[in-house]
């Protein structure tokens, strides 16, 4: 039996979506130590899925409607195993995720899913993962590769983008792209933490929908908000994760996010999606919460904070949820420095796994990162 763990991503948005700049996209995010999404497989004749009910389960007393049923999250994982099998030439495997992430809720769960299950079944029948390269087949990594770098690697991730010419309107098939290279990658300080709080409301924007929205975004893009967050990522973003300054990447990357708010709010019904923009208001008057914004298109809502601030981040985290009126759940978590765990024959995976990108046979900063077609496709991170 095999094993692959890995924890949750935060998407703090894109670099540029104008297609009057050179490149597209380019996006900022961080890998965190947990919520984890867990799968082990075995070797097995055709695919067989099973899922545990506490993982996934929506039960009528849930106060996170985000969590989709264990039915919905063993389709997916049964189109994952299923590709990952023929990927590899292989007969079949058995799957069992003993942990997931809430879907669509801004926390990376499909490509986390998705390259957990691959790395699983590999590991079981022997072959490297090659999660980079493989990722395209999956209907991943199509737009921003933090998922994927942080799946390899954790830390902080600032990927290079695509190269604009080749936006196209229509979606290309999967497969027919590349996972953006990695631009720039920082250790996460130790003491850091990162708050997140979950408000209790629809999924965000997956499949067609998100296509439609993101080609939406795109084609109306302001060119000069680009030029806004490339000064704060060159300026703010990188000096202050490679010195260590929670505070001032916090107030950075909230700016981040508000300007990429500007881009999408057309299509999410304001800068943050409802009831979003609440929170994130909340949150950005509480002294102990350095800096916060929606996790991708949400509902999930990050602030960075660091251990000494832990306690009244979380605190302050209830309190937004209580003044939006919502529900909901609120963690603190460190960000991990390391990509996913794999293991075999029944080892932890989290204490005893070689990481992923030791062994998927492939460096994860080398790849043709200009073939195939930057057609918005999925999250993708």
């Amino acid at each position: 039996m095999a094993r692959a763990s890995v924890g949750a991503r935060l998407h703090f948005g894109f670099c540029n979506l104008s297609l009057s700049h050179e490149r597209l996209y380019g996006a900022l995010g961080v890998g965190l130590a947990e919520p984890r999404v867990v799968v082990d497989a075995e070797p097995g004749s055709g695919v067989d899925v099973t899922v545990e009910a506490s993982t996934a389960e929506e039960s009528p007393e849930s106060p996170r409607p985000v969590r989709e049923s264990a039915s919905a999250v063993r389709e997916d994982v049964r189109g994952y195993a299923t590709a990952a099998t023929d990927l590899l030439g292989v007969a079949g495997a058995r799957v069992a995720v003993r942990e997931s992430l809430p879907r669509h809720a801004g926390l990376g769960s499909g490509t986390r899913l998705a390259a957990a299950t691959l790395a699983a079944v590999a590991t079981a029948h022997g072959e490297p993962a090659r999660v980079r390269e493989r990722a395209p087949a999956f209907g991943r990594g199509g737009r921003s590769g933090v998922g994927v770098a942080t799946f390899e690697e954790g830390g902080f991730v600032l990927d290079a983008g695509h190269p604009t010419a080749r936006f196209t309107t229509d979606r290309p098939a999967d497969g027919e792209w590349t996972v953006p290279p990695v631009a720039a990658r920082h250790a996460v300080p130790d003491d850091w933490r990162f708050l997140l709080v979950e408000p209790d409301a629809d999924a965000g924007r997956s499949g067609a929908v998100e296509d439609d929205a993101m080609r939406t975004a795109v084609e109306r893009a302001e060119p000069a908000i680009a030029d806004r967050i490339g000064g704060i990522v060159t300026r703010r973003v990188l000096p202050s994760i490679a010195t260590g300054n929670a505070e001032a990447f916090g107030a950075a990357v909230a700016e981040i996010g508000r300007l990429n708010g500007a881009w999408y709010a057309d299509e999410q019904g304001g800068v943050y999606r409802p009831p979003v923009g609440e929170v994130v208001a909340s949150l950005s008057e509480a002294s102990a919460v350095f800096g916060a914004g929606q996790s991708s298109w949400g509902p999930t809502v990050y602030g960075v904070t660091d251990a000494a601030h832990a306690d009244a981040a979380a605190e302050a985290g209830e309190r937004a949820l209580g003044e939006a009126g919502v529900g909901g759940a609120v963690s603190v978590v460190r960000a991990t420095n390391e990509g996913a765990r794999l293991a075999e024959d029944g080892a932890r995976a989290d204490d005893d796994g070689a990481r992923i990108a030791d062994g998927n046979g492939a460096d994860p900063r080398s790849t043709d990162s200009e073939r195939g077609n930057t057609k918005p496709r999925g999250d993708g991170a």
